[in-house]
């Protein structure tokens, strides 16, 4: 009986690691400034608030394309498919156009390489027409 017991609670054991933890839902904060002409770059921080605790997070990226100006940009939204708060760090690409003549709304989602996808929306102020392929990268800091 001790032996089934034992043999039981094994299995239970190996069935509990072997069932992947439920993703979660974070929110984010981030702002940065970009700035370009044919080849941009940005850069900047934000926050991400996880399962009741904040992390600072930095932001940088290049884009090349059509682009001209500068511009800050701040945007609030939520990551989504995260286990862990480093499943936020990554290189998030996306193609986009658009242009901003002193201040003009502006969302968008992306997934990382972990799966993240973070949906945000904001607003760009400055002087910015871009129609260009980007990538942001974010990181814990």
């Amino acid at each position: 009986m001790l032996k089934l017991r034992t043999a039981l609670l094994a299995l239970a054991a190996v069935i509990v690691a072997s069932v992947p933890a439920l993703a979660d839902t974070g929110t984010v904060r981030i702002s940065f400034l970009k700035a370009g002409w044919v080849i941009g770059g940005n850069v900047g921080s934000g926050t991400l608030t996880f399962r009741g605790r904040t992390y600072q997070l930095g932001v940088g990226g290049m884009s090349y394309g059509f682009t001209f100006g500068g511009s800050q940009t701040n945007l609030v939204g939520t990551v989504s498919n995260i286990r862990d708060p480093r499943d936020i760090e990554g290189v998030y690409a996306a193609g986009g156009a658009g242009g901003t003549i002193i201040r003009g709304p502006q969302a968008i989602v992306m997934t990382n390489q972990r799966g993240a996808v973070l949906q945000l929306s904001g607003t760009q102020t400055g002087l910015m027409v871009n129609l260009d392929v980007s990538g942001m990268a974010l990181t814990l800091r």
